[in-house]
């Protein structure tokens, strides 16, 4: 993985928030806190939480009682959730990185992470670390995106990628997001970092967005595909934006535009 794949700084983040959230995590947020509350948990660590998409689902669904620890190894991303977050005092966001987690062993009744854990460089230090500030009988949630071809939005931008740089194609969006789609891999490697049993669902979804444009903007320009695009060429952003909304509105047709995509999710027992 390249120190690029996992860089959100910038303009990014807000693009992030502004676009990619509602456009993608929401529905999945909502999905992962809903099963979080079925846990009942009183204290809840959250990795890789971004600008606080699932941070504000859980805020929703779980108690007033509920001390929830949200973390993320980028500080602008969390610069951005805490403008968009009125935090109470039960809610604590600190930057850290998930495969070296600052925190004692079993700290945590629950550790989330909505489709963070395709960035690990090294899934199974992020996945003992998960367990090791876990309690005895805590639970590891989180989720993964599905291959590329069950996620029309991202797989029309991957494509038109590839005709906008034939000979050298930006690959973040299958290397990175879509490239941890094996439900029996990702079962193995929690089983080999410790856990005792493992669940896992396909949750389908639609994608959604106000205008071809904005899912352009989000995707080239609100993820660290921006840094591939801008390492082969920084001048042609707005150039390869455009052939994407081009290419979403040749899909999906003009003004709002809605679009398949599928995810994995995971409970991990401890």
């Amino acid at each position: 993985m390249a120190d690029t794949d996992k860089l959100f700084a910038g303009s990014i983040p807000e693009i992030y928030d502004r676009l990619m959230v509602p456009m993608l995590f929401e529905p999945y947020a909502a999905d992962l806190a809903k099963r979080l509350a079925g846990l009942a948990p009183k204290t809840v660590l959250e990795t890789a939480a971004g600008t606080g998409a699932l941070t504000r689902a859980i805020a929703a669904a779980l108690g007033d009682d509920v001390r929830l620890v949200a973390t993320d190894l980028n500080q602008p991303m969390l610069d951005r959730a805490s403008t968009a977050l009125e935090l109470p005092q039960r809610i604590t966001l600190q930057q850290a990185d998930a495969l070296a987690l600052p925190f004692p062993d079993q700290s945590f009744d629950a550790v989330v992470c909505q489709f963070g854990a395709m960035f690990f460089p090294d899934r199974l230090a992020g996945y003992r670390e998960a367990r090791r500030v876990l309690k005895p009988g805590g639970h590891f949630l989180f989720n993964v995106w599905d291959r590329i071809a069950e996620n029309k939005f991202a797989n029309v931008v991957s494509q038109t990628l590839a005709k906008c740089f034939p000979d050298d194609p930006p690959t973040f969006m299958q290397r990175i997001p879509h490239g941890y789609f094996d439900i029996d891999l990702v079962r193995r490697d929690l089983t080999q970092a410790g856990f005792a049993a493992v669940d896992a669902a396909t949750v389908p979804s639609i994608s959604k967005a106000a205008t071809a444009h904005d899912a352009a903007v989000a995707f080239c320009q609100g993820t660290p595909l921006r840094n591939e695009i801008a390492a082969r060429d920084t001048s042609r952003l707005d150039e390869v934006t455009t052939a994407v909304t081009d290419a979403l509105e040749q899909t999906f047709g003009s003004g709002a535009i809605r679009g398949p995509m599928q995810a994995h999710v995971f409970t991990a027992h401890r």
